[in-house]
């Protein structure tokens, strides 16, 4: 690629963000009648009013425009994460357990009140990020707080990892599905990414020499259990011993996963253990690339032992590639791990962008037919995959 060419793709997805994610997140999301923000809305900017409120989306929207006013420090990106900030620790906040609920009814009250690591994991992330964009010092004090509860509540002390679901208690739950897309098991890739970066934040944040210990801890069950040793993939379903009991893919996993691991080893300042994971990061990227990509240089969803079982494209599954790619050609200097973060970006743009009502589809068919039926803002659909996206891009073609 020219120069020119990073160029533009960079400006570009400066663009994004200050045009079209940003300004959607900022009219739309805020539930200004009950506080916090609105639980659905439809592609066509139908308000659910009465929706449940899930903490995903509030710990995103924490994490994402705290990040934002970190690069920019814009007033109004602030005034977003205030209100996610308030709101969690207001409502969230389980100060008679401990943690954090899974969703709320549209006024605030507990509805599910699980606790799942993963949700914990995304509550600290948030909480770290805005304390380390404003130093917000209860932010961080509520972090830790979650960091020892995962610690002492989730953590499987006998083989390490943390298990899926809690009840409101503390007490392991029968059912330990995440959603109602995963399987019934006790550990997951997924929770365990979330917890990686999550620890990562953390760490940067305090460099705290414990927080550091299970950084390390979480990277070396990636490196020993989640990661194939030979074909460089996420396992994604595990028993308590880390027995693997599926044979999915999750493509948008593997990609996520070979850049936040780099991140997260670069935070431990241990040269050796930077270089084994970078060395794995690029395998990952390139396993991914060399059976991932459709024709049109868009990621498809999930694969099993006997081939592609989901052929759509996801709007977070597309974000994580371009990330990946340019981060596992920032490690090999092969550019066309490059030239295939701009086909995937363009096919983002083409596709996935909504030049009408604003923000991105949630997925399109294999012939990039956008999926109209699905949220625009939902637990699940939320502006921290595309925003984090235009954030380490910016970052890293600077």
């Amino acid at each position: 690629m020219k120069p020119v060419e990073i160029s533009e793709f960079k400006n570009q997805i400066a663009e994004e963000w200050r045009d079209n994610i940003a300004p959607f997140w900022l009219r739309y999301a805020p539930d200004e009648k009950h506080g916090g923000f609105h639980g659905w809305i439809t592609n066509d900017l139908k308000i659910d009013k009465q929706a449940e409120k899930g903490i995903i989306l509030n710990a995103r929207i924490l994490w994402t425009f705290a990040h934002a006013y970190k690069l920019y420090q814009n007033a109004e990106f602030l005034s977003l994460a205030n209100r996610a900030f308030n709101y969690l620790t207001e409502h969230f906040i389980d100060r008679e357990y401990g943690g954090v609920f899974w969703t709320l009814d549209y006024r605030g009250q507990p509805l599910d009140t699980k606790k799942r690591p993963y949700a914990q994991a995304f509550a600290l992330y948030g909480l770290t990020e805005l304390y380390l964009a404003t130093g917000e010092v209860k932010a961080l004090a509520e972090a830790r707080a979650l960091f020892d509860l995962l610690e002492s509540r989730a953590r499987d002390a006998a083989n390490d990892g943390y298990f899926e679901t809690f009840e409101r208690d503390w007490t392991l739950a029968d059912d330990q599905r995440l959603s109602d897309v995963d399987q019934d098991e006790k550990k997951s890739m997924n929770t365990h990414l979330h917890v990686l970066e999550a620890y990562a934040t953390l760490a940067r944040a305090t460099n705290d020499a414990g927080v550091k210990d299970r950084l390390r801890a979480v990277i070396t069950l990636f490196l020993e259990h989640i990661i194939h040793p030979e074909k460089f993939y996420l396992k994604m379903f595990f028993n308590e011993i880390w027995t693997s009991k599926s044979d999915h893919l999750s493509f948008g996993h593997d990609i996520e996963g070979s850049w936040l691991l780099c991140e997260a080893a670069e935070v431990l300042a241990d040269a050796e253990l930077l270089a084994q994971v970078r060395n794995i990061s690029v395998k990952m990227a390139q396993s991914l690339y060399n059976r991932g990509l459709d024709g049109d240089g868009s990621l498809l969803y999930e694969a099993d032992a006997g081939g592609i079982i989901d052929d759509d494209k996801h709007w977070w599954t597309q974000t994580e590639a371009v990330v990946g790619f340019v981060n596992a050609y920032q490690l090999s200097g092969h550019e066309y791990f490059l030239a295939a973060a701009l086909r995937v970006w363009e096919f983002i743009s083409r596709y996935l962008v909504d030049k009408q009502n604003g923000e991105w589809f949630w997925k399109t068919s294999r012939a990039g037919v956008p999926a109209l039926e699905m949220p625009k803002l939902s637990q699940w659909k939320c502006p921290y995959h595309n925003g984090r996206m235009c954030f380490e891009i910016s970052r890293r073609l600077a």
